[in-house]
């Protein structure tokens, strides 16, 4: 009976560990696609990009920055390898989502519903997310 009992342990850390691995990539990849538009449309300055930087005051050139900061960032957390250089990222990209936010907030700007607060912090919540759930390989 006592083997039984250890497959079954086996069985529930084997079950959770590819269920949180699941989670991990699925935060992950939404993060990262969500990320990477965002950066592609403020290096491009599509759609409302220039509207929403200069309307809180910004000069244009900040779209290159943070756009050209917001690729890197998703290339250092999607790649293999680098854990420190993924922390820097994780963070990077959760200080570039909340000084959005808060930017956003003090230049009364909040949009339409508060989209122009909530979006980032959502952004900044699936950063925390994937941080959280990464495997042992891809930590310090």
């Amino acid at each position: 009976m006592s083997a039984i009992i250890g497959n079954e342990k086996i069985a529930k850390v084997e079950t959770r560990s590819i269920g949180r691995m699941a989670a991990y990539w699925t935060v992950t990849i939404i993060l990262a696609f969500s990320i990477t538009l965002s950066g592609i449309g403020q290096l491009m300055r599509y759609g409302g990009n220039v509207d929403l930087v200069t309307s809180i005051g910004f000069p244009l050139y900040v779209t290159n920055i943070l756009g050209g900061w917001k690729l890197l960032g998703v290339i250092a957390i999607v790649m293999p390898g680098f854990p420190r250089l993924k922390e820097w990222a994780y963070s990077g990209i959760f200080f570039l989502m909340t000084g959005a936010a808060l930017s956003h907030v003090f230049a009364n700007d909040y949009g339409d519903y508060g989209f122009h607060v909530i979006l980032p912090l959502f952004y900044a919540a699936l950063g925390i997310a994937s941080w959280a759930l990464r495997p042992k390989s891809r930590k310090l």
